[in-house]
């Protein structure tokens, strides 16, 4: 019979501000994460245990995979295309040019080769973000406005179905989704999480189609079913502020886990002095390649 939780063990120590967005490369075999604040992006090869860093000199929301090389980036200036072997950056776009309270927060590409990515106030004013969709030819779609802190993405295997996470809402919703639009419809809520269990963050998707969801706050990630919201497997961690997971290695059954020590007091810190490091979970499911953009 399987046991419905584990224990994340530490992968990498680090003291990352607000570690979030891990991508796993299964190509190259390679985790890129990002620490927001520090306007740090990350490549972590688990092979060689080293963790190169590359200096945005912003904040940076999220990266996703081009299929063409080098990183599609969600920086406090928009969307830029980033070449890490020249460490040359091109600037795409700014939809929020005139909101200079804004940062872009989660972000993740998804069907059809589309880079989505949310944003928040850097106040927490509730509404103040929005959710993009920079989409292969360049051009920007808002998808939702009066967004307080956008987080979580991911896509079911069917592409008929996209799951999205408001933080200070508690709520994970679903969509209607069209692959070959990208339109978005029919939102509902399929689980609310009540903030004394911690406040829903970055989520992955298995093949299953379950969502996995970090807890911030919550020192947890949960499996969740995709209609009902039942919690099905945790995976524990020895740190309270649990902020995003993608599924990696080479047969894409570990769970990479990122955590973050933004406003932790010193004793706090001492009590989870890991916090802000990179986790990894052995787990019985097993995850998806990740979508690449096509522009």
């Amino acid at each position: 019979m399987q046991k419905n939780s584990t224990e994340a063990e530490l992968e990498l120590k680090t003291d990352a501000t607000l570690g979030e967005g891990p991508l796993w490369d299964e190509i190259k075999e390679v985790l890129y994460w990002v620490d927001i604040m520090s306007g740090k992006l990350f490549i972590y090869n688990p092979g060689t245990n080293s963790n190169s860093s590359y200096d945005v000199d912003e904040h940076i929301g999220a990266v996703a995979l081009r299929e063409k090389e080098g990183l599609v980036m969600a920086l406090k200036t928009g969307f830029v295309f980033f070449d890490t072997s020249k460490e040359k950056m091109t600037k795409i776009s700014d939809p929020e040019s005139h909101l200079s309270n804004n940062r872009f927060n989660d972000g993740k590409c998804g069907p059809g080769g589309r880079f989505w990515a949310g944003t928040m106030a850097y106040d927490g004013s509730t509404g103040a973000g929005s959710l993009y969709c920079l989409k292969p030819d360049l051009s920007v779609d808002v998808k939702l406005s009066n967004v307080s802190c956008s987080n979580g993405l991911a896509w079911n295997q069917k592409q008929d179905k996209f799951f999205y996470i408001d933080t200070p809402t508690g709520n994970v919703y679903s969509f209607d989704y069209r692959e070959g639009t990208g339109e978005i419809s029919n939102q509902q809520v399929i689980k609310n999480i009540d903030g004394s269990n911690g406040y829903p963050d970055g989520m992955a998707i298995d093949e299953e189609d379950y969502l996995w969801i970090a807890l911030y706050g919550g020192s947890k990630v949960i499996r969740i079913h995709p209609v009902n919201g039942e919690t099905a497997f945790e995976v524990h961690l020895p740190v309270p502020k649990v902020t995003s997971c993608t599924f990696g290695g080479t047969n894409l059954d570990e769970l990479y886990i990122t955590t973050c020590r933004e406003k932790m007091t010193e004793e706090e810190l001492q009590k989870a002095p890991l916090s802000g490091s990179l986790f990894k979970a052995e787990l019985p499911f097993r995850g998806l390649p990740t979508f690449r953009f096509l522009g």
